[in-house]
């Protein structure tokens, strides 16, 4: 997911670069057209386009919203995984990949609902990914169909609201009644989820350790920085015109770039201020966090990490619906080689042992200022031309 840099200055030195949800360089100052898709599809006739304008508002990894549609064929949708939008450093497998088409999936089943239609999603219709590779043939084919059965889902306002924030958490605790709802959001899925708070301060501190000690690795890893460095966005241009990835508005920010101070061409050294600052203010942040949500599969394939995707969205559904927020930390769940440490130790946390069974999700979880949306590339970018 979206990483908060400090981005080295050439000749030396810092600066707290925050992602696009701080107060120094909030979503509210992103340009227009960036975060437009937010707006909704409004009084969109096509069903299919109406239907899609709300996926693409579904969280993804690093925010590269990786998700191709083909229309060619009358009230069907054909999913393809834009294999020029991967994560190769952090997500070798594309693991994480293949959750976020499951965010997409679920959103677009919430959709569908809302108008009374029937999405009937088939997987991998032409045979599925191996394990650790992926290819060209399609995610999933969707069918839609009119059904007057068809109710609309109650987490279906959320889509607009829901947001994934990285500021400080508030020290109060998720409430019972909204735990409950989060739960019930994905019950009779086939994942198996909990929560820790205050009342277990010994495992919430184990939590707390593994995610501090997960995030410090990927800062020292010089490939891990650069796959967030290489798709950062500084400044109303860069932003309007990627519309995704790490997006940075910050006036001194921009200001640097614009006279050529920001290095972005390779990572701080371990030691750096630009790395140690930021694992400080990580750890401050992991160490306010009044409680960690997680799921776990039993199994990995690629079916079942696509429908951890979709169960993963409608928990920050329901969290949203609640007032809280939830932000994954995906670094000690990720499978390169470094992190093999903190995978194995969650895993052994949370009663996963692997291979048999997979931590596919393991947030922060509590009360986050209110931020804006993440930039969206807008619909017409994730259709396939004929």
């Amino acid at each position: 997911m979206d990483r908060r840099l400090f981005l080295r200055i050439a000749g030396g030195g810092a600066i707290a670069a925050a992602a696009a949800s701080t107060a120094a360089g909030c979503s509210s100052a992103l340009p227009p057209e960036a975060i437009a898709a937010w707006r909704g599809p409004g009084n969109e006739p096509d069903a299919r386009r109406w239907i899609l304008a709300h996926a693409i508002l579904a969280p993804h990894s690093h925010n590269l919203q990786s998700w191709l549609v083909d229309l060619s064929v009358p009230d069907e949708i054909t999913l393809f995984i834009d294999r020029s939008r991967l994560l190769p450093e952090t997500d070798p497998f594309a693991r994480q990949m293949m959750m976020s088409q499951g965010t997409f999936l679920e959103l677009l089943d919430l959709a569908a609902k809302q108008r009374g239609l029937r999405a009937e999603i088939t997987l991998f219709p032409q045979g599925m990914f191996p394990p650790t590779t992926v290819d060209a043939r399609p995610t999933a084919r969707i069918r839609l169909v009119a059904d007057a059965a068809v109710k609309p889902d109650p987490l279906f306002p959320q889509i607009f609201l829901r947001r994934t924030s990285r500021e400080a958490f508030d020290a109060r605790e998720p409430s019972a009644d909204a735990l409950q709802a989060i739960s019930a959001s994905i019950a009779g899925q086939a994942v198996r989820t909990g929560f820790v708070g205050g009342s277990q301060p010994d495992l919430l501190q184990q939590h707390r350790r593994i995610a501090m000690e997960a995030w410090r690795i990927e800062l020292v890893t010089p490939r891990t920085v650069m796959e967030s460095l290489n798709v950062l966005r500084i400044g109303p241009k860069e932003i309007a015109q990627h519309r995704d990835g790490i997006s940075i508005n910050d006036p001194l920010v921009r200001a640097l770039a614009a006279v050529g101070l920001f290095d972005r061409s390779r990572a701080p050294a371990p030691d750096d201020a630009s790395t140690t600052t930021q694992i400080k203010e990580f750890n401050a942040n992991i160490a306010a966090t009044p409680a960690f949500f997680w799921m776990v599969t039993e199994g990995n394939d690629r079916a079942t990490q696509i429908n951890a995707g979709r169960s993963y969205v409608r928990a920050q559904l329901a969290a949203t619906a609640a007032g809280l927020s939830m932000q994954p930390l995906s670094q000690a769940l990720q499978e390169y080689p470094e992190q093999a440490g903190p995978y194995a130790e969650i895993h052994q946390l949370l009663a996963a042992p692997a291979p048999r069974f997979t931590v596919q999700m393991w947030t922060r979880l509590g009360h986050a200022p209110v931020i804006e949306p993440s930039p969206r590339r807008g619909l017409d970018a994730h259709i396939l031309k004929a």
